[in-house]
């Protein structure tokens, strides 16, 4: 295998060398530093290369290849390429400039010299970089409560790009995921502006968006009674969460109320309000808020209280819990705790 190897390497030099007899002399040249170590040359995709070679005047003859194609011979442009030209600074320079770089330029290039004792080469390898760029990424989504969702951030470049996730919520922490974030039994405080970000420090990071809308059953969060005087008017008031939107319903005992009769019912987004005017000793009691959705069902007792009915039942719960606190302190001597 290694016999092989040098065989077609020294043919390929038996090659190299027959061309360069082709190129013509007379070209103001210095010799490649030959102990000077030559280093890669990174460009980003669209910016402009220059692959430099410095010569003396010991050289007879020039070129500049890729590969196995003639870029240049001495001063003469083989290439037919119209980004790629030839950089001469005095006698001292003979370098290749390729404006644009893509990505099918990164390649080996070859300064090949000649002179009258030997033919020598100077290698650079060309890469070429590409911004992070996300093409495909999932849209948005909505999903109830429980289900399973994975996102899906695809992204290209060169050095390959590190994707992350971010869930925009006040602390914004890094998810774990890559190119597919899993969530499995998806909860309502999950959903909300999930962000990929692509980088490869090329450029700066690609970034795309993705909303997570959770549906959840209604859950009444907050209730609000009233004490109103014979005559005035109460105001009852409930509060639900719930994706969709909740739908209110108002009770007194099994019948449904609605407006008229001096009920007045007012939806208000999440929020209802049951208005009771010019109230009768009739109208204090139990009433209930029913909030639904297409995906459950929540009620919740409110009241309308006698004046200071409310105020009494707060005093009796207070007593309630002391006599229980006590008769457990009386227990908990007779059993020597």
């Amino acid at each position: 295998m290694f016999v092989g190897r040098r065989s077609c390497w020294r043919q390929l030099q038996a090659s190299f060398f027959r061309l360069l007899c082709l190129i013509p002399t007379g070209f103001p040249v210095r010799s490649v530093d030959m102990q000077r170590p030559t280093d890669n040359v990174t460009v980003r995709q669209g910016d402009t290369a220059v692959i430099r070679c410095y010569v003396d005047d010991r050289v007879s003859r020039v070129a500049w290849l890729n590969r196995s194609n003639i870029i240049f011979a001495g001063r003469d442009k083989w290439s037919l390429d119209p980004r790629v030209e030839l950089v001469t600074k005095g006698q001292l320079e003979y370098s290749l400039r390729i404006q644009k770089v893509d990505v099918y330029d990164e390649g080996q290039y070859t300064c090949s010299i000649q002179t009258k004792e030997l033919s020598r080469t100077s290698q650079v390898f060309l890469i070429v970089q590409v911004p992070a760029n996300i093409y495909k990424v999932s849209e948005d989504i909505t999903i109830n409560e429980g289900g399973n969702v994975t996102l899906t951030c695809l992204a290209s470049g060169r050095p390959d790009p590190m994707i992350t996730w971010r869930l925009l919520n006040p602390s914004a922490e890094p998810l774990d995921g890559e190119e597919y974030l899993d969530i499995s039994g998806i909860t309502r405080t999950q959903a909300g502006r999930y962000e990929c970000k692509a980088s490869n420090d090329v450029a700066s990071p690609d970034v795309k968006y993705v909303n997570v809308i959770v549906n959840y059953a209604p859950f009444i969060k907050d209730t609000k009674s009233s004490d109103p005087q014979v005559g005035r008017m109460g105001v009852l008031q409930c509060e639900a969460s719930a994706i969709p939107k909740p739908e209110f319903k108002w009770y007194r005992d099994d019948k449904r109320l609605s407006n008229g009769q001096g009920i007045s019912i007012q939806m208000m987004g999440s929020r209802t309000l049951l208005l009771v005017s010019n109230v009768t000793e009739e109208d204090y009691g139990n009433y209930t808020c029913v909030a639904t959705n297409r995906l459950g069902i929540h009620n919740a007792s409110v009241f309308l209280y006698r004046p200071g009915a409310a105020n009494n039942m707060s005093g009796a719960v207070a007593v309630s819990q002391s006599l229980w606190l006590l008769l457990g302190s009386l227990t908990c001597l007779l059993l020597k705790c």
